[in-house]
Order: structure tokens, then sequence, then C-alpha cells
């Protein structure tokens, strides 16, 4: 495990320390197995984007802010350089934070999602920040709620009230997106 994913590790352990939880605890609030939690904590298992995003929800972050604690990022100037980089072990899809901080209710991401893949996450993780996703290049497929929304270069959308959400490539080509956020 890198130095990112052992951060990761670690700082999951100090958010369940923080409030006094079990592992029974984190799962039943997450929906994440008890069993992933504990190889998550001891460094066993790289977890993926949905897991990490189940996890931060159910601390009452956002996967960024989770992400960020785990980075140390800490100044309002992020150099490119410095962009922390996270990348799903089960689907390759790549994550760059391109701002986040806790004083600041926008939070920005640039991810690029594989060829062929697909990431989901469940409703309650957006639950308490409004979503809008910028293609840059490629072809996306949405699905927000069932509600099938083909993206192209330059295409935007405005996510509704919180919906499970599916993030598809369907193409043959890498897709490169931007998501913003605005914690409500």
């Amino acid at each position: 495990m890198d130095k990112t994913g052992s951060e990761i590790a670690r700082h999951v352990r100090l958010e369940r320390d923080a409030r006094n939880w079990s592992m029974a605890d984190l799962a039943e609030r997450s929906g994440v197995a008890k069993a992933s939690i504990s190889k998550i904590e001891r460094g066993e298992m790289s977890p993926s984007a949905a897991i990490l995003a189940r996890l931060a929800a159910a601390f009452d972050l956002t996967l960024a802010g989770l992400l960020l604690k785990a980075e140390g990022q800490k100044d309002r100037l992020t150099r490119a350089a410095d962009q922390p980089v996270w990348r799903d072990p089960a689907t390759g899809y790549r994550r760059r934070q391109i701002f986040s901080r806790p004083d600041h209710p926008l939070e920005m991401v640039q991810v690029e999602l594989p060829a062929g893949q697909k990431v989901s996450f469940p409703a309650w993780t957006y639950a308490h920040a409004r979503h809008v996703v910028w293609v840059q290049m490629g072809e996306l497929m949405l699905i927000e709620g069932g509600q099938r929304n083909l993206l192209k270069t330059g295409d935007s959308l405005g996510f509704g009230s919180p919906a499970e959400v599916t993030y598809v490539n369907e193409s043959t080509r890498p897709c490169h997106y931007v998501v913003a956020l605005a914690r409500s």
C-alpha cells in the first residue's frame, strides 16, 4: 500500500476512534462490511471509491474531506504538483483533488474514468452537497436516480435531489470530467 493508502487507513481508524465507534458501529452506519473495515484499517485492503464515499458519509464528511484529512492538506493554494491523486484499485478511476478546504463550501475534483468502467455512489453520499459535473474530454453516461444522461465534451449537468448516481464510461476511450460541489 502506498503512502496515501496508509494515511487513508490511519484516518479511517482515527475518525472511528474519535466518535467512540466500534467497527460494527461504522459498518452499520456506512453499509461497509465489518471485515472490509478491519482490512482497510490494517492496510490489507485498498478501498474502492464507492467504499471510501460510504465511510466518509458515515463520518459526515465528503470523500474529498476524508482524503484531505488523510493527506494533511492545509494551504489555500494548491499547486498542480501538490494536488492529491487517488486511484480506485477496482476500476482504475483516478481522482485528483483540485480544491478543498474545510473552511470553504466549494470542492473541485478532476476524474479520469477508464473506458468500459463505472463507479456508483448511494443517494446519501449526496445529501449535504450540491453537485455539478462538467465533461472535459470524452463521453460520460451519468445515471441519476435511474435517469440516464449522456454528457459529451463540454456538457455539464447539475444534480437534483439526492439519488443514487452511477458514472459510466461506455466508450472505448478514457473520460475526463470535473465535479464541483458546494456543501450545504
